[in-house]
């Protein structure tokens, strides 16, 4: 059967309805156009379902909140690393499965019933326009399949920042292709790691501060050309070190378009 489109959607803003689309206009390392997912340094900017995984939940399209709805293509090919070639020239890198969560509980019988079809999470790389009964190719294995563990694609994330540089937590959310409501997990995944070789020292929070539990961290940034600063905390009468954010913020656009 020929791979086609039957379906596209876009979210304009966070927490607002699908709308239905004719045609997306895909932006290489950023997303979809006009869409709230749309980042650069975000494995998840494009959501894609198979119909005939929808169809067999009872599922109209767009109610898990998908951008793409494909139909004609065998489930063992549809996999994480393989690339989609449209028409147009648009490509798609198939990173991670999206996981089934609260959001999408009520239409089904139980979220284990939805494991693996949920749909596939992407991110664009080459750009173009893509419509409706639109047909298009898929290339096998052209990328490495990112971790379906948070834990494994933050450690995947942070040894890719580079000496002198720093993120914040937000970015590593961001990056690593989780909810917000991750940022509660960061602490607990530094805490873990804290006794490796990863370079800890060059995240932030999300206001800049440097984290009190990393060791050497201060000494580290300042040897990598970091210039750390002190602010007095009069409630705890210390000292609390930061870094001017917009100074050494690592920001790659091309993480994972390679």
């Amino acid at each position: 059967m020929a791979l086609s489109i039957t379906h596209l959607f876009t979210k304009l803003k966070q927490g607002s309805a699908m709308v239905e689309r004719k045609t997306l206009n895909l932006k290489g390392g950023y997303g979809i156009e006009e869409d709230i997912n749309a980042e650069p340094i975000s494995p998840r900017q494009v959501l894609i379902v198979r119909y005939e995984d929808i169809f067999d939940l009872l599922i109209k399209p767009g109610e898990l909140r998908e951008n793409i709805v494909v139909t004609g293509r065998e489930f063992d090919d549809f996999i994480p690393g393989n690339l989609l070639n449209f028409e147009s020239g648009a490509t798609i890198r198939l990173t991670f499965h999206c996981e089934p969560c609260k959001r999408i509980a009520h239409l089904v019988e139980s979220l284990k019933s939805i494991q693996g079809k949920r749909g596939i999470l992407g991110v664009v790389i080459q750009s173009g326009k893509i419509q409706v009964g639109s047909s298009f190719q898929v290339q096998a294995q052209k990328f490495s399949a990112l971790s379906e563990n948070p834990y494994e694609r933050f450690l995947n994330f942070i040894i890719k920042i580079p000496s002198g540089k720093v993120v914040t937590y937000k970015q590593i959310i961001k990056g690593i292709g989780v909810d917000n409501s991750y940022l509660r997990a960061i602490p607990a995944y530094l805490k873990k790691t804290s006794a490796t070789d990863y370079p800890l020292h060059r995240i932030l929070d999300s206001k800049g501060y440097l984290i009190t539990y990393v060791s050497q961290k201060k000494n580290k940034l300042e040897t990598e050309g970091v210039k750390v600063l002190s602010e007095a905390d009069l409630l705890s009468n210390l000292d609390k070190s930061f870094v001017n954010i917009k100074d050494y913020l690592w920001e790659d656009r091309t993480i994972y378009l390679k």
